[in-house]
């Protein structure tokens, strides 16, 4: 089984916001099935710590990257710090997000989201797809979210990037298999990562989201790797996106998402 996955998708992986939370789950798992990893990040969260544990642990080689997934000249760095590597699997893992009534969130907040939810993944899909294709193996990993499933207040902006994600993992999915390349479009939901434990959620009693572990989700992404267009971690969340999806009318959806999220994050009177 590990010899398969090195051979399709290695002898490289580069992940996208890989050095903590869901990110660094990524490049664990990947370096324990053998593959050498590009561990991506901005300086808020260098990769350096993680690349030198999995290159003593795991004996795979690593090459930590230190990038602002948001700047303009982000695809020129990374092509450049990998030029002379053989990249077989990309996940895109990186994410901004800023909770709060859109009225109130900074334009500039709602551009990073954009730039790093949307435009990171565009450019480095577009820049490694052929590079995938032209070998006819490997894979893309675009981490979107439960969220993109619909209109969600508090989080308007992340939810509409993440559906952004959702669908370019979808269409790449069809385009690219026939070439050989294996794209997923992965939608956690809640997760116990740092980011996630930042924005200081409120539990919500019965509505409250299941929470999940980053190795959980990325172990269920990794397995989905190649059977389909899109994967929904975690059992309790797949039941509920069938229920909420498939049974609400949309208006009935967004009110109830939105009813949800309020609870989490709105101020206590």
């Amino acid at each position: 089984m590990r010899r398969d996955f090195t051979t399709r998708y290695g002898p490289w992986a580069l992940v996208a916001g890989g050095s903590v939370g869901m990110g660094a789950a990524y490049s664990r798992q990947l370096a324990a099935r053998g593959l050498n990893v590009v561990i991506v990040a901005d300086a808020t969260h260098p990769p350096d710590a993680l690349a030198r544990e999995l290159a003593h642990a795991q004996r795979v080689a690593t090459r930590p990257l230190i990038v602002d997934l948001a700047a303009p000249d982000v695809v020129g760095r990374i092509v450049a710090a990998t030029a002379d590597l053989d990249v077989g699997l990309v996940v895109y893992n990186a994410a901004h997000s800023v909770v709060g009534p859109f009225l109130e969130v900074r334009l500039e907040d709602k551009l990073r989201m954009l730039d790093v939810n949307c435009r990171g993944p565009l450019v480095l899909t577009h820049e490694f797809a052929p590079r995938l294709a032209a070998r006819g193996r490997g894979g893309i990993i675009l981490v979107s979210s439960l969220s993109g499933f619909q209109g969600q207040a508090m989080v308007g902006t992340y939810a509409a990037t993440k559906a952004f994600d959702l669908v370019l993992g979808e269409s790449l999915w069809d385009e690219l298999g026939a070439h050989g390349v294996d794209v997923l479009a992965c939608c956690p939901g809640a997760t116990r990562t740092p980011a996630f434990v930042a924005t200081n959620p409120r539990a919500t009693g019965p509505v409250s989201p299941p929470l999940m572990e980053p190795e959980d989700v990325v172990a269920e992404a990794l397995a989905a790797l190649g059977a389909g267009p899109t994967a929904i971690a975690g059992r309790t969340n797949r039941l509920a996106a069938l229920v909420l999806h498939h049974l609400l009318p949309r208006r009935w959806l967004v009110r109830f998402m939105s009813r949800t999220t309020r609870a989490m994050y709105e101020r206590r009177a």
